[in-house]
Formats: C-alpha cells, sequence, structure tokens
C-alpha cells in the first residue's frame, strides 16, 4: 500500500513538485511506483493559458477548484472547466487550457511521469523510452 501525505510532500519533497511558466504540478505517483499510471494535482494560476499536446502519453483530469476552459484545438470546440468537470485526452488532443480563476485539477497520466518531465515546445511531454536514452 502506497500512502502519501499531500502536505509533507510540499514541505519537504521537492523532487515531485514540478512547476513551469504560471503552473505547479505535486506528483502525488510516478513512475517508480509501479502502478501503470501517475497521479498529480496541478495548480494553474489565474489568467493563465496554456498549450498542451501529449503525442506520447493519455491524461484524464478531474477540476476540483477554479474556473476556466478547454479547447480542442483541431475542432475548435470550447468546454467549460469548474470543479465537477472532468476531461481525458483520448486521441492525445492538442488543446488550449485557460484559467480565468487558480484551477487545482487532479491528473493521471498513462504512460506515468518519472518525475522531472518539463514541457517541450509543442506542449509535450518525452516519451519514456526517450527519458531512459
Amino acid at each position: 500500500m502506497i500512502v502519501r501525505d499531500f502536505n509533507k510532500i510540499v514541505e519537504s519533497e521537492r523532487d515531485r513538485v514540478v512547476s513551469d511558466a504560471n503552473w505547479t504540478s505535486v506528483r502525488m505517483l510516478l513512475a517508480g511506483d509501479g502502478m501503470g499510471f501517475s497521479f498529480h494535482i496541478t495548480f494553474l494560476d489565474a489568467g493563465s493559458e496554456h498549450v498542451f499536446e501529449y503525442k506520447n502519453h493519455f491524461e484524464s483530469v478531474y477540476c476540483m477548484q477554479g474556473s476556466g476552459s478547454i479547447t480542442d484545438l483541431a475542432t475548435g470546440e470550447t468546454h467549460e472547466i469548474k470543479p465537477g468537470v472532468m476531461y481525458a485526452l483520448d486521441k492525445h488532443d492538442r488543446h488550449r487550457l485557460k484559467a480565468d480563476e487558480e484551477l487545482v485539477m487532479a491528473c493521471c497520466f498513462n504512460p506515468p511521469v518519472s518525475g522531472n518531465e518539463v514541457h517541450r515546445e509543442d506542449g509535450s511531454y518525452a516519451a519514456p523510452e526517450e527519458l531512459e536514452a
């Protein structure tokens, strides 16, 4: 059984807290935990806008706090993001995520991230095999 306290991770396990421009992600489960997915709590700053395309990962996201929107850049379709809304990027969808208020999101990635990935210029994370090389 794996049990982790979010507050203790934030206070002392800096290797599990990753930040980039206008967002912070607390990595609760990583590839090394052997679960087949990673689990993160991610904070997106109010007023920020992000373009992501996880070419090498599937992601599911559940909004716990805040408001914003997600736009599928292939179709132009936009959906409201608010507490209780979940979205899943089942086609490696290139998307724009806007945070009108600070968004607090619970995120799962498959395959799991190792912990220190950063978004590449195209908005993706490297494939796990690229990190091992």
